[in-house]
């Protein structure tokens, strides 16, 4: 398989400028800054489309001035209190009374407007509909939205509106507050994820510093137990004047120390190597902060699961360095794709293959770094080997890392 050329995108040297300004915020999640503020009441503003009628109805000229002022002012109320409830729901520290009293008076507008203006305005009781799906607790929403397509009826009635109308404006107040309510459902059961997903994340490192503790305790317990002992026992042999009995039993200490050593050694070092499950893991926590979307198959986790340790680990620094330059240097990304492959090579050795992919500006004409010479070191160790280069169709950077398929035995 022919080389690709490589191109820099090491994750050990630091980025000379400040990082990328989202202008996205997390569905359910409190705004960040004014920007994701902005942006999100400018979607929102999307949806007054609507408003088209009432609005109409007041540059006919069919009102007398009075009636047309307060007709203006009623709109500007009303598109006031659409906008309030939406800072007020995207931002920390969300005040429920506030919201309540914001959507009566919406609700309120609808009812006098209607009444005074006539039917066009009836449309306002889509947002008003919409607002009640927003605020009303998961168990009455859907209530409070049918309540309020019963309402749109009866107004539309006691205001002599055309029945035709009546019918359509009480099924798309219904259904678009349904649809509201809908919504609010997955955001809180998204929100739900992400703490269940923050704890589990806690949980494991809970455990992995409990075996690390208990890992240590076993080894130094017994070890530091033995080097007492024979330190008390060399001052006795010392004070007796048997020397070399003392000298042999300082030797015996040494020995212990320096096994005690290597196994502290060899215990951080099993500690420090990473495994594809718990990178995969922290892959998407990393590229979520960065606003870019991971696509890997659930089967990628048990992709080898008798891999040898050593290109286990080799797979799981590749995966850590690709998504460290993600999102260091991954300019316009918005997804990173993660693929687990096999590949027979000219000789009829096997590979594992782990590509990680994304649609970003690309790497750009700057030479190899650190982190991309040191990941293939690493693969060389192992025997594998390192591709980089573009990504489909030349946009964005990918990453090959190939081991060999040495499997060993499963325990």
């Amino acid at each position: 398989m022919p080389d690709t050329p490589r191109a820099h995108r090491s994750d050990e040297q630091p980025d000379g400028g400040s990082g990328r300004v989202s202008f996205r915020n997390v569905p359910g999640s409190p705004v960040e800054n004014r920007r994701q503020l902005l942006v999100k009441v400018s979607w929102m503003l999307l949806w007054m489309v609507y408003l088209l009628y009432p609005v109409s109805d007041l540059l006919k000229g069919g009102h007398s001035p009075s009636a047309t002022v307060a007709g203006w002012t009623a709109l500007a109320v009303f598109v006031g209190c659409y906008i309030g409830l939406v800072v007020l729901r995207s931002t920390a520290g969300t005040r429920p009374t506030a919201c309540r009293v914001v959507v009566a008076t919406m609700v309120l507008t609808a009812i006098v407007t209607a009444f005074g203006l006539g039917t066009a305005w009836l449309t306002l009781f889509t947002y008003a509909s919409v607002a009640v799906g927003i605020i009303a607790p998961a168990r009455f929403a859907l209530a409070g939205v049918g309540a309020m397509a019963g309402l749109t009826v009866v107004v539309g009635l006691l205001s002599r509106a055309d029945g035709g109308d009546i019918p359509t404006l009480a099924l798309t107040a219904f259904l678009s507050g349904a649809a509201m309510t809908g919504l609010q459902r997955l955001v809180a059961t998204m929100r739900e994820l992400r703490e269940a997903r923050a704890a589990v994340a806690h949980l494991a490192a809970s455990e992995e510093r409990l075996r690390m503790a208990r890992d240590l305790h076993d080894l130094l317990g017994h070890s530091l137990s033995l080097i007492t002992l024979k330190s008390e026992l060399a001052g006795r042999l010392m004070d007796g004047g048997k020397d070399e009995a003392a000298r042999a039993q300082v030797a015996d200490i040494e020995g212990v120390a320096r096994q005690s050593l290597i196994d502290v050694r060899e215990a951080v070092t099993g500690f420090r190597r990473p495994t594809l499950p718990v990178e995969l893991a922290a892959a998407r926590t990393a590229l979520a902060a960065a606003q870019v979307g991971l696509e890997a198959s659930p089967e990628l986790v048990d992709a080898w699961p008798g891999l040898a340790t050593e290109e286990a680990g080799a797979l799981a620094w590749a995966l850590r360095e690709a998504v460290t330059n993600i999102v260091r240097h991954g300019e316009g990304a918005t997804v990173c794709t993660v693929r687990a492959d096999e590949t027979w090579e000219g000789d009829g050795e096997r590979f594992a293959v782990l590509e990680i992919a994304d649609n970003g500006a690309g790497p750009g004409k700057s030479g190899p770094g650190n982190g991309l010479s040191g990941l293939e070191e690493r693969l060389a160790l192992v025997g594998g080997r390192l591709e980089t280069g573009p990504g489909d169709r030349g946009r964005g950077f990918r990453l090959r890392a190939l081991v060999p398929l040495r499997t060993v035995p499963v325990a």
